[in-house]
């Protein structure tokens, strides 16, 4: 796990933007391609350090870590809203950073964790299922939890928590539906296996012709880039915006 100091600024160097061709200079030269943006500043191509970004990514606020951006002489807080792995070798292709007004509430995902051994597990032989594990919420930057713990040792069979059951925090706005389920029990269902001499009378008794459809055999069963700033859709600068001025 990455230290705060480790994550506490990540350094950027202003970059040619547009071309893949000088994306790829930029990874040849041991850094990868960024955009930055919000604030209502306009939108700059960077470069940055990716073994600064996967510190900030795997350390334990993980994306939603709030830090200092130093670009040339100035220093932003600065939040990662995107970022894009190679599918083959998992490297680190590019990101987006987004700047952080610190009195300006913005919208962010956090993980649910549950706690707790659920009492259907220990006396009833059920299986805890965790059907949501993040939760979207909107507050200030200062005020983003690393993650919201949920109790669910009272949880047995035909006991559910949803997000309305999540603790409140006054400084905290939850996006997402209150109705929607986050855990529950369930059992494995038993596979039911005939009988030996099942089997065997199944075995002796002559099948049945098939009676064969003509038409429905004919119609059943039919109907069945390199990554790079201008192939993004998880997160846009527009949308980044629309964030901030919530």
């Amino acid at each position: 796990m990455a230290t705060a100091t480790d994550i506490s600024i990540l350094e950027a160097q202003k970059r040619e933007p547009g071309t893949k061709n000088a994306a790829r200079r930029v990874r040849a030269g041991g850094k990868i391609p960024a955009v930055l943006y919000g604030a209502g500043k306009n939108t700059a191509a960077v470069a940055v350090d990716p073994r600064q970004v996967l510190r900030i990514l795997r350390s334990e606020s993980g994306h939603n870590t709030i830090f200092d951006l130093a670009l040339d002489s100035d220093r932003v807080k600065a939040m990662i809203v995107d970022w894009q792995f190679e599918p083959i070798k998992g490297t680190l292709l590019h990101v987006d950073l987004q700047r952080i007004a610190m009195e300006k509430k913005l919208t962010v995902t956090v993980p649910v964790v549950l706690k707790g051994e659920a009492e259907g597990v220990k006396t009833q032989g059920g299986i805890l299922e965790q059907l949501l594990r993040e939760i979207e919420i909107e507050c200030l930057p200062a005020d983003i939890p690393k993650s919201i713990e949920l109790d669910i040792s009272h949880l047995v069979f035909g006991v559910e928590v949803r997000v309305k059951d999540l603790p409140r925090n006054e400084k905290l706005k939850f996006l997402t539906d209150e109705n929607q389920m986050i855990a529950h029990m369930t059992s494995v269902k038993e596979e039911v296996v005939a009988a030996p001499e099942v089997v065997a009378e199944a075995a002796a008794t002559p099948a049945e012709p098939e009676v064969i459809k003509k038409g429905k055999q004919e119609t059943e069963g039919e109907g069945e880039a390199e990554a790079e700033t201008d192939a993004k859709a998880k997160a846009k600068p527009e949308k980044a915006e629309k964030k901030e001025k919530k």
